[in-house]
């Protein structure tokens, strides 16, 4: 019976699990860095407190917070805001923290490509979305579109939220 040991399985479901806190550990951290780069101190950046907050929620130890922390004056990590056009048209905003904007952009500018979306103009996409108070974007409309673009857009979306510098995506269709 080579190969149905029960630790193999435990083991194969803990390496699936490990890898997706590590992924939502790396981005809250980076997020905590842009926050704190304001003004390290919680009590007085609601942004960064925040975003302990949540950090908290996930799980993510306490000393990691702390150097993240102190890692926000000399990290070269920038917040960057990208528009962009779906499939059929649906709009996307795209928050991202990169260390190398120019990087960021160029792997996120193919990977658009490669699912019949491309990047907007600054400023061209934003008016289909209002901020709310916790700096989320809402969407004034929800845009109908076709099955067929559904499922493309659906892997678009997953596809952007595996890359570790993408933070959040706001869309406007109505999947």
């Amino acid at each position: 019976m080579a190969g149905h040991s029960k630790w193999h399985q435990i083991k194969h479901k803990k390496k699936i699990t490990d890898k997706k806190r590590g992924v939502i550990f790396s981005k809250l951290l980076l997020t905590i860095q842009v926050a704190a780069k304001e003004n390290p101190n919680p009590k007085f950046n609601p942004k960064l407190r925040a975003v302990i907050l949540k950090a908290k929620e996930n799980n993510v130890p306490q000393e990691n917070i702390e150097k993240a922390i102190k890692k926000a004056k000399e990290s070269p990590v920038e917040e960057l805001i990208i528009e962009a056009y779906g499939p059929e048209g649906t709009a996307l905003i795209i928050q991202i923290l990169a260390d190398n904007k120019n990087r960021v952009l160029s792997e996120i500018k193919n990977l658009l490509l490669s699912f019949d979306a491309k990047i907007a103009e600054p400023g061209s996409v934003k008016w289909i979305f209002e901020t709310s108070p916790e700096m989320n974007f809402v969407p004034k409309f929800k845009q109908l579109i076709s099955n067929e673009s559904k499922e493309k857009t659906k892997n678009l979306l997953r596809s952007l939220d595996e890359k570790n510098e993408v933070i959040n995506i706001y869309i406007n269709a109505d999947l």
